[in-house]
């Protein structure tokens, strides 16, 4: 016990925490005006790669801060550069700044009335995946580190991201095309660190997963050809809509008897079929849409193959042909292990020990794992749920609610996280 205590000294005995109580006054300081730009950008949202006011927010902000900005980054991408009074490391620090085409429906007095154009449609947009709370709490997180330069050893990189929630149609976006503008480089940043708000995790809790945290996602399309006939005479054509169920139904398997669930979780889920433009006449074709969320590559190269010998063996067998097209959405959003063992503590320090724990893998996904390909990475969750509620509501549902007292934990692990890592 004695040599693990005096590890942690070594390691965190520089520790924003073991400084002084300039930076409780900072914090609290800062609160209010947090959950004021958090309001603020939850009544105005934007949809990917439109997020111009919230992009000039965020930078005249920082600009006022005294901090470098570059704007323009993956199209609204905003980044900010504070050097520190000493040398050292690089961090990077990110929030995602997208809204969803989601119209809001809840009784928030700052709710959404924003309405916009989506794939030709008009919808309602609305932060129904918390990003306005990420984005605000990074804002408050550069404006505490700006009044403490003195105490950074190294420099801190404020990376404010576009598109996560993927770019529309025919467009590039998210942190794909920020790592393809390099965004990690000049400086280069040596890790990085992200956090995701959580409606059904209470306020001040923290979340976190060594490795695999959540899951690739991939994006699939099935085409299917049969041959068109009247709905009465079926012997008279190959039905592509029943292909498509058999084919759904093989698809399943691939999971339930293939993949070695004991590792890790995987889903393959169809979200769309499209086929037929009339009761009674059997279609010429059919097309399906799907997601594969997997947390192990090994895994996913498994279930990519046999979904590419499945699909079209089974069409042959009723009579028709079949292709499959399978593209990468996101990587996996992996914590590195070392990164993320030497940062718990940080965590833990801040929150609580009795307010830190470790969370089982999520099928969702995070374009953050693209950052983390390149240079080790940590994201974790942190809760947004009024304590003691018995009813919260899931993201990317207009019924999402978080609630402000949760910001401000946000900004201090945020702060925490990045001059524990610079002082290690």
């Amino acid at each position: 016990m004695q040599k693990l205590f005096a590890l942690a000294l070594l390691l965190f005995g520089t520790s924003v925490w073991a400084q002084g109580p300039s930076l409780e006054k900072d914090f609290s300081d800062i609160e209010s005006k947090v959950v004021e730009w958090r309001r603020d950008i939850h009544q105005n949202p934007e949809l990917s790669n439109r997020e111009f006011k919230t992009a000039e927010k965020i930078a005249k902000h920082l600009k006022s801060l005294g901090i470098e900005v570059q704007t323009g980054i993956a199209k609204t991408g905003v980044v900010g550069i504070l050097k520190g009074d000493q040398p050292g490391k690089v961090v990077g620090l990110r929030a995602d700044i997208d809204a969803l085409p989601v119209t809001e429906r809840n009784d928030l007095p700052y709710r959404s009335t924003v309405k916009s154009t989506f794939l030709g449609k008009e919808v309602g947009v609305m932060h129904a995946c918390g990003h306005d709370t990420h984005t605000a709490i990074l804002m408050g997180v550069a404006e505490v580190l700006s009044k403490n330069k003195d105490k950074i050893k190294g420099t801190v990189k404020f990376i404010f991201q576009p598109a996560e929630e993927g770019a529309p149609p025919g467009e590039e976006g998210g942190a794909l095309l920020m790592v393809k503008e390099g965004v990690l480089s000049n400086p280069d940043v040596d890790a990085v660190f992200g956090l995701h708000i959580n409606s059904q995790t209470p306020v001040g809790t923290v979340k976190y997963k060594p490795g695999g945290a959540m899951a690739a996602a991939q994006r699939f399309v099935i085409n299917v050809k049969g041959k068109q006939t009247h709905g009465s005479q079926p012997w008279g054509g190959v039905d592509p809509i029943l292909i498509s169920a058999k084919i759904i139904d093989g698809l399943q398997t691939i999971i339930s008897r293939e993949s070695e669930l004991t590792n890790e979780a995987a889903v393959i889920s169809v979200g769309k079929i499209t086929s037929g433009v009339r009761f009674n006449i059997i279609p010429e074709s059919a097309e399906m849409i799907g997601t594969i969320r997997t947390l192990d590559y090994d895994m996913q190269k498994h279930i990519n193959k046999r979904m590419e010998e499945m699909v079209p063996a089974i069409a042959k067998a009723y009579g028709g042909d079949a292709t499959i097209d399978i593209k990468s959405s996101t990587a996996i959003t992996f914590n590195d292990l070392e990164l993320t063992e030497k940062m718990a503590p940080t965590l833990k320090r801040v929150a609580g020990d009795e307010n830190v724990s470790i969370h089982k893998a999520i099928t969702g996904a995070e374009d953050f794992s693209y950052f983390q390909e390149k240079v080790p990475g940590f994201y974790f969750f942190l809760g947004g749920m009024t304590p003691g509620n018995t009813e919260s509501f899931p993201h990317h549902t207009p019924d999402f609610k978080i609630d402000d007292s949760g910001l401000l934990l946000g900004v201090k692990t945020m702060t925490g996280l990045a001059l524990d890592y610079l002082n290690l």
